[in-house]
């Protein structure tokens, strides 16, 4: 993923580095551009202490890089990154941006409650906050920040999501039948397991039955939690795939009519955007990653997880006004255009700092 947001701004003529801090014992399996600094200076044992580890990060990445060409730092996660770039920024004076990630929310921020002033600290002395989601951005104000930091913080910070591979952009499906009968072609892809929560979608195929409906639900992924090998085959309507290069996928999705994932819990879900360049509209978990990106029935709808009634409402909901978004979900998935996320980023650096950049 990082990778190929370097590529984008490499684009746009920015002069950057990146610094890639990773345990002695990890295996790097290519050779990478003379401006990507791997380094393996400490060892698996440390990541048990943080400020152990830390250490001796910040030790090695000030014997390898010369700061004084550098105009901005970009931290791509709040802990284990952005602690280094806020004490870089303390001895250097180099302003720096932050994201915040999954870990930094459920490990460091949720779990290790002698790390949160630090945090705090962090997100208080960046430049600009990134979030990948508007719903993650709210759940960390709300629940991890001090009531008199919240406003600084919420002013400064700032929604760009994750880009797809341009696969899916290049190869948008733009002929789409409206659809107008009761055959209803329901798709996931993704890992088969407790989170993904293929048990309501289930359920909303049978309602859907009961209704009249002629439903077949295609679900193509690893099944990770192995319950779900017998419990997918006691359903005449779900043909499961175990797996299938995007060059495939590409076609199951064609062939289908809406993509559904109530996930539990999930952090953005790029399955999504990948759905919408075929003109799927997509069903997806309300607060969760992938919420509010866009407006409700503007490429689908947010559902609550586990009811099968609500989400069965939004699929005719779907199939009422099927043309329109469709065609919006196809217009709309540049969104996760990572050249045009790129730009996103250059004008936060610009307003920041400079040019010169470090990762």
């Amino acid at each position: 993923m990082y990778q190929r947001l370097f590529d984008s701004l490499e684009k746009l003529n920015i002069d950057e580095d990146a610094y890639v801090f990773i345990d002695k014992s990890y295996k790097t399996k290519e050779e990478y551009p003379s401006n990507i600094y791997i380094s393996k200076c400490y060892n698996k044992f440390d990541r048990l202490f943080f400020h152990v580890k830390h250490t001796k990060v910040l030790n090695d990445i000030k014997s390898k890089m010369e700061f004084k060409k550098y105009d901005i730092m970009h931290a791509h996660s709040l802990f284990s990154n952005g602690y280094i770039a806020y004490k870089l920024n303390q001895e250097y004076n180099i302003p720096y941006i932050v994201a915040v990630r999954n870990t930094d929310l459920n490990v460091f921020f949720d779990k290790m409650i002698h790390l949160r002033v630090m945090g705090v600290n962090i997100l208080k002395n960046a430049q600009k906050v990134i979030f990948i989601s508007e719903p993650y951005k709210k759940y960390t104000i709300n629940k991890f920040i001090p009531d008199k930091y919240k406003k600084e913080i919420e002013k400064k910070s700032v929604v760009i999501p994750n880009g797809i591979d341009e696969f899916w952009l290049k190869n948008k499906f733009k002929d789409r039948n409206t659809h107008k009968d009761n055959k209803i072609k329901l798709i996931y892809a993704g890992n088969v397991d407790t989170n993904k929560n293929i048990e309501t979608t289930i359920m909303v195929c049978e309602r859907l039955i009961e209704q009249g409906c002629e439903i077949s639900y295609k679900i193509i992924g690893k099944i990770t939690d192995k319950k779900y090998n017998d419990f997918i085959k006691k359903y005449l309507f779900i043909e499961y795939i175990p797996y299938c290069q995007k060059e495939d996928l590409i076609n199951y999705y064609k062939d289908s009519d809406i993509f559904v994932m109530p996930s539990k819990h999930e952090t953005f879900g790029l399955v999504y955007a990948e759905a919408m360049s075929q003109g799927l509209p997509i069903i997806y978990t309300r607060e969760q990653g992938f919420d509010g990106q866009f407006d409700e029935g503007e490429v689908g709808y947010s559902v609550q997880y586990d009811s099968s009634e609500e989400i069965v409402e939004k699929i005719k909901d779907i199939l009422n006004d099927y043309e329109v978004i469709s065609n919006n979900c196809i217009e709309k998935v540049d969104r996760f255009d990572w050249d045009k996320i790129a730009k996103e980023y250059l004008n936060i650096y610009l307003e920041c700092s400079k040019t010169n950049i470090i990762y």
